[in-house]
C-alpha cells in the first residue's frame, strides 16, 4: 500500500478501510495547514494525495516557487551575459533545471514528512473518488482503500485550461506551464497562446534565457482589465526583451513540422485574407531565431515570409467598398491565415477547477455553472459536512487564497463564537513577476470610474526613486487611485523592482483603513522602494 505512516492498515490481500475524523483531498496549502492543525488538536486525519510528484501542492511543485526559481535564474542569465550565445544560453538553462529540481525536490520532502510523520497523520497515495455522502475510495498503485471519515475536505487545486485546437493534446512540443519548467533543452524559438500574466512571466523568463518569444492574443487589447498606461507600460517592458506579440490571433491546428518543431495556423483578424493554401503545404522553418510567419496574399496584398530572425512580419490591411450613394465604407475584417513555425508551444490559456473524477454528485456536492465546487461563505459545499478549500471552490487562484481559506474553515472547527467568513477577506493583492514585477491591489482607474467614485489618480515614475537609480531598474511606474473627499486609499498599481514586496505595505493600510496621508507621512528607511510611497501617496 502507498500508506505512509507504520499503524496503516495495509494487509496485501484484502481492501483495507479506515475510519477517521477527517479527510483530506489533495495535498495543497490550504489542505495541509488544516491537517496539521487537526492533528494539533488530537484529531486521526486521512491525506490522499493523487500523485507523489505533487506532495505540497501545486506551488511548491509546479506553480510559485519553481517558476519564481527559473525566473531568478534567467534575470541572473542576463545580467551576466549568460544568454548571448547558444552554448552560453544552454549552460545557463541547464543549470537553472538543475537547480529548479533541486528546490522542488527539496521542498516536496520536507512538505511529505512535516505530515507523514505524525502519528495522528496518514497520507496515502492515490486518486481518490467518492462513493457516498461520507466516504471515499482512494485508488493506490497496490489497490483500492475505502476511508470513512466525519469531516471531508477537498483540496484538489486546479489544472490546466486545454483549448479544443486539432492537434493541441497530440502534438510533441506542446506544453502547459508544468511541462515547459522541466525540459532538459531550452528551446531556441517559442510560441505562447495567451497573454494573460502566466503567459507573460513565461515569455519574459525565456525571453531573458535567450529564446526568441512569440505571444498570440485572441483579441486586440492588451491585458483589458488593467488601466490602459499601466498596459502599456508592461507591453513596452516586454518588448524591450524582445518579445513579440500578434493580436487577433486565432490558432486553428496544431502539427507537427517537418523540421522537427511544432507548426501553427494561425488565424489573425483585421489583416489581409489569407490563401487557401493548407498550413502543412507551405514551407517549413528556416531555423531562424524567431517564429517564422508565411503565406497572407489576397488581390490587393502581398506579404512575404520573413528572413531576419529579429523582423517580424507587421501587416495592416483595411478593405473599404463604395456604397450605394458612392462613399467609400468599410468593409468586414479581413482575415490572414498564417503558418507559424517553432521548436515549442505554451498553452497559458487559464486554469480550471481540478474535480474530474472525483464523482462529487455521488455525495451530493454540486459545482458552479463554471466548473468550480460550489461553497457558501464558509467555504461549505451543498453537501454537510464537506468543504472545499483552494482553487477548486472557484477563488482567485493564489497559493494565499488557498492559506486563507484554511483560516475559514479552522474558524468553524475551533469554536469561534463568530468563525471568520470569505466577506471578511479585505483587499486581496497579486504580484506577476515579469522582468519588472507588476503588482496591485483594490481598485485600479477602470474600475473606479466604473463604480462612479469621486477619485484623484496619484502617479510617480520609477526612475524619480532613488534606491531604483542605485539598483540599476529605473523603469517602471506607480499609481494610485484615492478617493477625493476621504483620503481612502482605493487602489495602488506598482510596475517596479519590489514591487512584490512593496505592495503588502499598501494592502496593510488598506486593510487598517489608513488614510492615504499614513503612507505620504510614514517614516521609512533609505535608500528602499518602500519609501517611494511618501512621494507617491503625497
Amino acid at each position: 500500500m502507498s500508506i505512509s505512516t507504520p499503524n496503516a492498515i495495509s494487509t496485501p490481500n484484502t481492501s483495507p478501510t479506515i475510519t477517521t475524523d477527517a479527510l483530506i483531498i489533495g495535498f495543497g496549502k490550504g489542505g495541509k495547514t488544516l491537517a496539521a492543525k487537526l492533528s494539533a488538536a488530537g484529531r486521526k486525519v486521512v491525506v490522499a494525495e493523487a500523485s507523489a510528484d505533487m506532495y505540497g501542492g501545486t506551488c511548491i511543485n509546479i506553480g510559485c516557487l519553481p517558476s519564481k526559481s527559473l525566473i531568478l535564474s534567467a534575470e541572473q542569465a542576463r545580467r551576466d551575459g549568460a544568454n548571448s550565445t547558444p552554448e552560453t544560453r544552454e549552460a545557463a538553462f541547464e543549470a537553472a533545471i538543475k537547480e529548479k529540481r533541486r528546490v522542488t525536490s527539496m521542498l516536496r520532502d520536507k512538505n511529505y514528512h512535516k505530515l507523514a510523520d505524525q502519528d495522528n497523520i496518514t497520507v496515502i497515495t492515490g486518486r481518490a473518488h467518492f462513493t457516498g455522502p461520507h466516504s471515499v475510495e482512494i485508488a493506490t498503485a497496490e489497490g483500492p482503500v475505502a476511508v470513512t471519515a466525519s469531516k471531508i475536505f477537498i483540496n484538489t487545486g486546479a489544472t490546466p485550461r486545454i483549448p479544443d485546437i486539432p492537434g493541441i493534446r497530440t502534438t510533441p512540443g506542446v506544453y502547459t506551464s508544468t511541462g515547459l519548467m522541466d525540459l532538459d533543452d531550452m528551446p531556441q524559438r517559442l510560441v505562447i497562446i495567451g497573454s494573460g500574466f502566466i503567459g507573460l512571466e513565461f515569455a519574459s523568463m525565456f525571453a531573458d534565457f535567450g529564446t526568441a518569444v512569440t505571444v498570440l492574443q485572441h483579441n486586440a487589447e492588451f491585458l483589458p482589465r488593467e488601466d490602459a498606461d499601466v498596459a502599456a507600460a508592461i507591453r513596452a517592458q516586454l518588448e524591450a526583451q524582445g518579445v513579440k506579440f500578434l493580436f487577433n490571433a486565432d490558432t486553428k491546428a496544431i502539427a507537427p513540422a517537418a523540421d522537427g518543431g511544432v507548426r501553427l495556423s494561425v488565424a489573425v483578424k483585421g489583416m489581409t485574407r489569407g490563401a487557401s493554401q493548407a498550413c502543412d503545404s507551405t514551407p517549413a522553418g528556416t531555423g531562424n531565431a524567431h517564429t517564422d510567419i508565411t503565406g497572407a496574399t489576397d488581390t490587393t496584398t502581398t506579404t512575404s515570409p520573413t528572413s531576419n530572425p529579429t523582423d517580424h512580419a507587421t501587416m495592416s490591411h483595411v478593405q473599404t467598398k463604395p456604397s450605394d450613394d458612392g462613399e467609400p465604407r468599410f468593409a468586414e475584417p479581413a482575415e490572414a491565415r498564417f503558418c507559424l513555425t517553432t521548436d515549442a508551444v505554451l498553452v497559458a490559456t487559464g486554469r480550471t477547477p481540478n474535480v474530474e473524477g472525483l464523482h462529487l454528485e455521488t455525495a451530493g456536492v454540486e459545482l458552479t455553472e463554471r466548473g468550480a465546487v460550489k461553497v457558501d461563505e464558509l467555504l461549505r459545499t451543498t453537501a454537510a459536512d464537506i468543504w472545499a478549500l483552494g482553487d477548486v471552490n472557484g477563488g482567485p487562484q493564489h497559493t494565499y487564497i488557498s492559506l486563507d481559506d484554511y483560516r475559514v474553515v479552522w474558524s468553524q472547527l475551533n469554536g469561534s463564537d463568530r468563525p471568520y467568513t470569505v466577506k471578511d477577506r479585505k483587499h486581496v493583492p497579486s504580484s506577476t513577476f515579469l522582468a519588472t514585477p507588476y503588482s496591485r491591489v483594490g481598485l485600479n482607474e477602470r474600475e473606479a470610474k466604473a463604480a462612479g467614485l469621486d477619485y484623484v489618480v496619484k502617479r510617480l515614475p520609477v526612475a524619480a526613486v532613488p534606491k531604483a537609480q542605485v539598483m540599476r531598474r529605473p523603469d517602471g511606474l506607480m499609481k494610485a487611485i484615492v478617493e477625493r473627499n476621504t483620503g481612502r486609499i482605493l487602489g495602488a498599481m506598482l510596475l517596479s523592482v519590489e514591487s512584490h514586496e512593496v505592495i503588502n505595505i499598501v494592502k496593510l493600510a488598506m486593510d487598517l483603513d489608513a488614510p492615504a496621508s499614513t503612507l505620504r507621512d510614514m517614516v521609512f528607511t533609505h535608500p528602499t522602494i518602500a519609501e517611494a510611497l511618501n512621494d507617491l501617496f503625497a
